[in-house]
């Protein structure tokens, strides 16, 4: 247990700390256990008295001992096997202090030890305990044949010593650790990475099948997985026919683009063909089981034969494509080299054929669906042009000369491609008419964007339009597509765009111009080709006098007007209009109501309706909710209410603005006079926060002095 060494005489304290600096620059520098020892005697004996040294670690799983120790030539020598309570280590190891043994003569416990140790002439001991922060690891025993030899002092010391050593001593067990993991995980790496290549293979066939409706699509991905995992050099795919009786060759795949698909081959089913081959794939579907071919089989094929395809094929295999317990065809492939298909690659193949398998039937539904989506289409065009109004509008409501006008410029216009701006007060149904005119322009398969120029912060809408790259400014996180970069081929509706600002008003123009944009934060110029419709409330000639709208770009927007009329001019359309609203609104609340009463639609189609086909929804909406029968009842007041100059009007028109007053003020004092925002009251009315605004001008609705707040409420438009 024990290595014998002449010490030097004792150095100088400096000379010590210098050794032992050494020593741990030495101990540093090896990951190798085994190093360690030569070290760890070499530059400790010029500075410890020592004729013996020896390192025990202890494994605390195992409750095993390693001691290594050597001779006086410095070499390893053979150690008795000791139990871990018989060794100095794992005392040391259990009370992680110091064991010094002034003589062995004296010493009654560790006898083993001790025996070793008298045969080799020691006389005192000193054992130290190698501990590091993370784990216990063992002792360091050194030896000396005189006795008492280890004073306070040289403890202190070689407590040093063994601090150093215990950081080697754990750096080269680490490492021999992760040396034996590493060896162990590529053992099963290696165990595993054929079944690891082909579940990756029936994953792949799996993704492609379920990603893929187009059979021709699916096989080049399929053979290429194929034949990297089983070195296949050729894959081809016959299917049945209709009827069942003959396979055709649909696909034939070489690596390299070698061969060609082979659709005109076909095979009779229930005919033994002369030729080895056909009937080799026939016999295949008409028993349902794979086939696995050798050379002996190949060599049986003559030039003639209708499977003796080019690529010098000389092992293969057969697997039918069978789902639903229905045969659809046959899987074949083929090796160039003298290799046949071993029992588990038939087994494995054969789970590859029943996904291919299903990925034919999801072909041959997929072709059936498309047939009966284009009957459908066609059927659904031919009853959309029976039941189409008149005017063939099918979301326009009205038949009055105002409208009929209106829809006549939009059936002009929608064909050319122009830029439109629809003029009209807010409510009248300007969004509509912009549907319309895509839906009748060659445009209509493509996307219609929409955005509210008002409803955008301004330092949001240029995002908005043309979009931003990822950390343009500050929150922006990610890049974002703008809206006239997603109608490129469709159609972009811009709202009240007269809210639009000066300094964004240029952009705007090139893109109408030049078609092309930057999004923010990028230098690279991006093309679209979207059809501008424009909508406003406001008279932008007048915005152009006063210097708040460019004339270049007005004069751009207005090619071709459209003016939309106000309700109070489509008096003619109220009737349609209520009964519209009606049906559509009880259908929604699962009501009945099937009379609206003469009284009331003459009431209603004489009022002047300030906020137009919105406001009159609006009204139907709450009366449908009051009704509690069949008859449509809405608050009509036969007195003279005064308006809000104090002064009495008709008492149609005083019913329905003493109503409207009275819903606002409500919705006003429950959002604490909040207009804009997601709690505002515009949201909760239904409508803009610009109609809101000229509604309450309308009706002489101002805010109190001391209007109660909310908290958290933001007055943002008021």
């Amino acid at each position: 247990m024990g290595v014998f060494f002449q010490a030097a005489p004792c150095r100088s304290l400096t000379e010590r700390y210098e050794a032992l600096f050494r020593l741990s620059q030495g101990l540093r520098s090896n990951c190798c256990s085994d190093e360690l020892m030569n070290v760890l005697v070499r530059e400790l004996r010029e500075v410890v008295d020592f004729h013996f040294i020896g390192i025990g670690t202890f494994e605390a799983q195992a409750r095993e001992t390693c001691i290594k120790c050597f001779d006086q030539a410095g070499a390893p020598i053979e150690v008795p096997k000791l139990a871990p309570e018989e060794s100095l280590a794992w005392w040391v190891y259990q009370n992680q202090q110091p064991l010094v043994i002034p003589d062995v003569d004296e010493e009654t416990r560790f006898p083993l030890v001790l025996r070793v140790l008298k045969e080799r002439g020691i006389r005192s001991a000193c054992t130290l305990p190698l501990t590091t922060v993370q784990r216990r690891l063992g002792g360091l025993a050194l030896g000396s044949t005189e006795p008492d030899a280890y004073g306070s002092e040289e403890v202190s010391f070689l407590a040093l010593v063994a601090n150093q050593v215990a950081l080697a001593v754990d750096a080269a067990l680490s490492f021999d650790e992760s040396q034996q993991a590493r060896r162990e995980l590529e053992r099963k790496h290696a165990e595993l990475q054929s079944e690891h290549d082909r579940l990756t293979l029936l994953l792949d066939v799996t993704n492609q099948v379920v990603s893929n409706l187009e059979f021709r699509e699916i096989l080049p991905a399929i053979s290429a997985s194929l034949r990297r995992v089983m070195h296949c050099d050729k894959a081809t795919v016959w299917l049945l026919d209709p009827e069942g009786k003959r396979l055709r060759a649909y696909a034939e795949n070489f690596p390299e683009g070698k061969g060609l698909p082979r659709e005109a081959l076909s095979i009779a089913v229930d005919e033994d063909s002369p030729a080895a081959g056909p009937r080799w794939v026939a016999g295949v579907v008409r028993t349902g089981q794979p086939r696995r071919i050798k050379a002996s089989d190949v060599a049986q094929l003559n030039p003639s034969d209708s499977l003796a395809a080019p690529g010098g094929m000389r092992s293969g295999c057969l697997l039918p494509l069978v789902s639903r317990n229905r045969t659809l065809g046959v899987l074949g492939l083929g090796r160039r080299e003298d290799r046949p298909f071993s029992q588990d690659d038939v087994d494995f193949l054969s789970q590859v054929a029943s996904q291919v398998a299903i990925a034919v039937e999801n072909a041959n539904a997929y072709r059936q669906i498309a047939d009966l989506k284009d009957k459908l289409a066609q059927e659904k065009l031919y009853l959309e042009d029976e039941i189409r109004s008149e005017l063939n509008f099918e979301h326009i409501v009205g038949k009055g000369a105002a409208l009929r006008r209106v829809l006549q410029h939009v059936e002009t216009v929608a064909s050319t491609g122009s830029t439109v701006l629809i003029h009209g007060e807010t409510g009248t149904g300007k969004e509509l008419i912009a549907r319309a005119i895509h839906d009748r322009s060659p445009r209509r398969g493509r996307s219609f964007v929409k955005l509210n120029c008002a409803a955008i912060p301004t330092g949001l809408l240029e995002s908005e339009l043309f979009g931003h790259e990822k950390g343009a400014f500050t929150g922006a996180i990610t890049q974002r597509v703008g809206r006239f970069e997603l109608a490129n081929a469709g159609t972009i509706f811009l709202d009240e765009i007269g809210e639009i600002p000066l300094e964004l008003q240029p952009k705007l123009l090139r893109v109408l111009q030049e078609r092309e944009f930057e999004r923010l934060g990028s230098s690279r110029t991006l093309r679209t080709d979207a059809r501008l419709i424009a909508a406003t409330n406001r008279d932008l000639a007048v915005m152009v006098e006063e210097g708040t709208f460019r004339p270049d770009l007005f004069y751009r927007l207005n090619v071709f007007p459209v003016q939309v009329p106000p309700l109070r001019e489509r008096s003619e359309d109220i009737p349609l209009l209520v009964r519209h609203f009606a049906q559509e609104f009880s259908r929604r609340m699962n009501k009945r109501v099937e009379t609206i009463p003469s009284e009331t639609l003459q009431a209603l189609t004489r009022y002047h309706w300030p906020g137009n086909i919105r406001e009159l929804q609006n009204v139907i909406e709450r009366a449908v909710i009051v009704s509690t029968g069949p008859v449509l009842r809405v608050a009509l007041n036969e007195t003279k209410h005064p308006g809000a100059n104090g002064k009495a009007g008709p008492s149609s028109h005083d019913t329905l603005e003493e109503a409207e007053r009275k819903h606002i003020l409500r919705a006003l004092d429950d959002t604490s006079w909040v207009l804009a925002g997601p709690q505002g009251a515009a949201v909760r009315l239904g409508m803009k926060r610009s109609t809101l605004q000229y509604r309450m001008a309308k009706l002489g609705i101002l805010r109190p002095l001391q209007a109660p707040s909310r908290p958290f409420a933001t007055p943002a438009g008021q």
